[in-house]
């Protein structure tokens, strides 16, 4: 495994955002490149969420978690995988609508965007079963348990 290198700027003033080097433990556990990288890691309010959310997808509302890939100008090689903005008060209304542990969310929140910064998606059904795969298999590796089967289990109620 690579070394990625994580750029973390939390500018959230709220309280919950987890200690810095939990989202570096995170980022680096996902990073699945061979060659050494960097990820930004922005912490942000509803606002700004929104806004650029808004920008870059055309939806008026905050959301969990944006990844911006790094796309280099033709010939030019740089190590960045690219940008992650995280919206804390959307990750820690969803931990507690969704009954999971906020750590573990937050967790879940770096994994996900982490695999869309490497070509990850989960568009179609099959993408989404291999993304789903890995993030229960890296999140295992950190200790936490499947996001998504507390979903199935509401949705078969």
């Amino acid at each position: 495994m690579s070394k990625l290198t994580v750029d973390f700027q939390n500018v959230y003033e709220g309280e919950g955002v987890p200690e810095e080097t939990l989202f570096g433990t995170w980022a680096q556990t996902a990073w699945q490149g061979e060659n050494p990288s960097e990820v930004t890691i922005r912490i942000v309010g509803a606002l700004e969420s929104q806004t650029l959310n808004h920008e870059y997808r055309g939806k008026d509302n905050p959301t969990n978690v944006l990844s911006f890939p790094f796309e280099a100008p033709a010939g030019i090689t740089v190590p960045l995988a690219g940008d992650l903005v995280i919206c804390a008060p959307v990750v820690e209304c969803e931990a507690r609508e969704q009954h999971k542990d906020t750590m573990a969310h937050w967790a879940h929140m770096v994994v996900h965007g982490m695999l869309h910064l490497q070509g990850y998606d989960h568009i179609e059904d099959s993408d989404a079963e291999v993304m789903e795969a890995l993030e229960v298999r890296l999140l295992a590796q950190l200790g936490f348990g499947n996001p998504y089967e507390a979903e199935e289990t509401e949705q078969d109620s």
